[in-house]
């Protein structure tokens, strides 16, 4: 009984089989297939790599490395050896920033610093191209005393100071290191010290610049020196200043 029921399945499932491969056949062999097998054929090929170009704005920041180290931590399994690097940013219009960043290498360690020094950006108030007011600073071990200077005095500071009033735009200044000669120290200090200017200081100084001067006019008892004195400022003779004898 076993052996008829397989004979007679076996031609069913035949038939079946032939028919599917026949209308495959037909299929594949139709022109109009064929068209559309070529056509997504040639869609198939690899096109040319495009290049994004970044849409970002170009930023107006420029950026200086102040100090390159090599440091090791000791581990379990022996000395990590890596590199520090201390970077300042500015865009020489009163934003001046700090970012101290360890890499595996010297590349990894600035970008890292760069985009530090991008978060920790301070605003510095610059009057006439100098600072408002005189301000000293006592940071750890470093001790910085920055004061304002005349217009065309240039900056009289050295070391770090000097590169971060560059970046921050300070034209005229004069400052002094009081206290330890550490780059990183020193550089913190500069840019809290910027960040410190008192602002009701501010606006009295940008007050006083923007106030008209007073005429100047020529002194009587001056006649022979040829001094020109203001009407407000008494001089040193008594008459001047509206005492006798």
């Amino acid at each position: 009984m076993e052996e008829k029921n397989i004979k007679e399945i076996e031609p069913k499932v035949l038939e079946q089989s032939s028919d599917d491969l026949q209308v495959i056949d037909d299929l594949v062999k139709t022109p109009a297939d064929q068209k559309v097998f070529t056509k997504v054929k040639v869609n198939f090929r690899r096109a040319p790599i495009k290049r994004r170009q970044s849409d970002k704005p170009k930023d107006d920041f420029e950026q200086k490395v102040l100090d390159l180290a090599r440091v090791t931590r000791v581990m379990a399994g022996g000395k990590r050896m890596k590199f520090r690097a201390t970077m300042v940013i500015g865009d020489k219009k009163g934003k001046v920033g700090i970012g101290i960043a360890k890499g595996m290498d010297v590349s990894m360690a600035i970008s890292k610093a760069v985009s530090k020094a991008r978060k920790n950006l301070v605003e510095v108030p610059i009057i006439d191209g100098t600072v408002p007011h005189q301000v000293r600073i006592n940071d750890h071990s470093a001790k910085l005393m920055i004061r304002p200077a005349r217009s065309g005095s240039g900056i009289k500071a050295g070391g770090v100071m000097r590169i971060v009033f560059e970046l921050a735009g300070i034209k005229d200044v004069v400052a002094k290191i009081l206290g330890t000669s550490n780059k990183v120290n020193n550089a913190k200090a500069t840019v809290k010290a910027l960040n410190s200017f008192i602002p009701q200081a501010v606006e009295a100084a940008r007050a006083s610049k923007k106030a008209p001067a007073q005429p100047a006019t020529y002194s009587a008892h001056n006649q022979n020196r040829g001094a020109f004195v203001r009407k407000d400022k008494p001089t040193g003779h008594k008459k001047d200043r509206g005492e006798s004898k």
